[in-house]
């Protein structure tokens, strides 16, 4: 059974922090051996006329390499990182931390705890103050 559903599902979940004006960082992590790549950071950031936009930063042992996406094309770039090399997703909003797993049979779980952030993203409150 593929764990793409799950992630989906998880996926809904950024989408809706963002929406709710909770969002305050989502990260790729726990990879699998010693990779190049070692996370994948994704903040929001606000392009010139307060356009919306994720900025995925990709940290690999001698460099990062930073992008800009829109929410649905962040979907796609990060959904193939997913058990190559990742088997973790945090996304932490200011109501809980969401954790996206996938255990050794690359089944996924969704797993909801106590918030780490008291306060959204910088980005998100600017948002929510000017009404985006």
């Amino acid at each position: 059974m593929s764990f793409q559903p799950v992630f989906e599902l998880f996926w809904e979940k950024v989408k809706e922090s963002i929406e709710n004006h909770t969002y305050a960082k989502l990260t790729l992590a726990k990879t699998i051996g010693d990779t190049e790549l070692k996370n994948i950071y994704v903040r929001p950031v606000l392009l010139e006329n307060d356009v919306f936009s994720l900025s995925v930063t990709a940290r690999y042992k001698t460099e990062e390499v930073e992008s800009f996406h829109t929410l649905d094309e962040a979907f796609i770039v990060l959904a193939p990182y997913m058990n190559n090399p990742f088997l973790t997703a945090l996304l932490f909003t200011t109501e809980n931390d969401i954790t996206f797993k996938l255990n050794k049979k690359r089944v996924g779980t969704i797993i909801e705890q106590a918030p780490t952030f008291k306060n959204a993203s910088d980005v998100i409150l600017e948002m929510k103050a000017k009404g985006i």
